[in-house]
């Protein structure tokens, strides 16, 4: 789903200065088969699905309401309380775009603990896991902060990989570490680049991925890579936020 995702913090963001925008980037809906997954899961889904392209708060917060519900009908759906914290994680980039950084934080704390519901109904959900490891990310805003959230972030990704190694989340995620986090610490742009190609590569329709590989292009000083690479997300959603603000540079 990233998107992304508080400007300070461009996933994992929070150790460089200044969410992201594609919180989750990459991040797959349809944890479950639609003959799997209730009516009302369908349809916050398919509310979040648009609502992601545009990153319009309104319709963010609808599809949150309906994926709430769902929650509240069916406590035990880890499905559901991963959409709900994926819905929760794209109102962060949405907020912190404006600048409602206040709001940005109520809903990462949010998200955080959706994700981690997820994960304690079924601990073999790699995308929650995944999910969970970009959230913790977003926490990090200074060296006390890293602290205490590096070691979970690195945890929830390393679990994820384990869980599903052919999983284009978990490299998405994977890649935001290489690119936010200082090279002291492990950071290294080119990992990333491999990283964001392995997920297009697992999946070649998610334009959000293809935006973070133009990121990590634009870092490493290509541009010929980087605009490549945009025109590609272009081409799988024109209707792109995310991809437009890179491309304008406003990310």
């Amino acid at each position: 789903m990233p998107s992304r995702r508080i400007r300070a913090s461009k996933r994992y963001r929070r150790f460089a200065p200044a969410f992201l925008i594609a919180v989750l980037a990459c991040v797959h809906l349809h944890a479950v088969s639609d003959s799997a997954a209730s009516p009302l899961q369908r349809d916050g889904e398919r509310q979040l699905e648009d609502a992601r392209v545009t990153l319009d708060a309104a319709a963010l917060t609808a599809a949150k309401n309906t994926l709430a519900e769902c929650v509240r009908q069916d406590p035990q759906s880890a499905p559901c309380a991963f959409d709900l914290a994926l819905a929760e994680s794209y109102l962060v980039q949405a907020e912190g775009i404006v600048k409602h950084t206040d709001a940005s934080k109520r809903w990462l704390d949010k998200a955080i603990a959706d994700a981690q519901k997820a994960i304690s109904i079924n601990d073999h959900f790699a995308d929650a896991h995944a999910l969970l490891g970009d959230l913790y990310g977003e926490k990090i805003s200074g060296m006390m902060s890293a602290m205490r959230y590096g070691p979970k972030a690195n945890a929830e990704s390393a679990r994820a990989l384990q869980l599903d190694p052919n999983n284009a989340l978990v490299y998405a995620v994977q890649g935001r570490k290489y690119l936010f986090t200082p090279s002291a610490f492990g950071g290294d742009v080119d990992k990333a680049i491999e990283s964001f190609k392995r997920a297009t590569a697992i999946d070649p329709r998610s334009y959000e991925d293809f935006v973070w590989l133009a990121k990590a292009y634009k870092k490493k000083g290509d541009a010929t890579a980087a605009n490549n690479a945009l025109d590609e997300a272009l081409r799988l959603n024109s209707r792109s936020v995310f991809a437009r603000r890179v491309q304008s540079g406003a990310e």
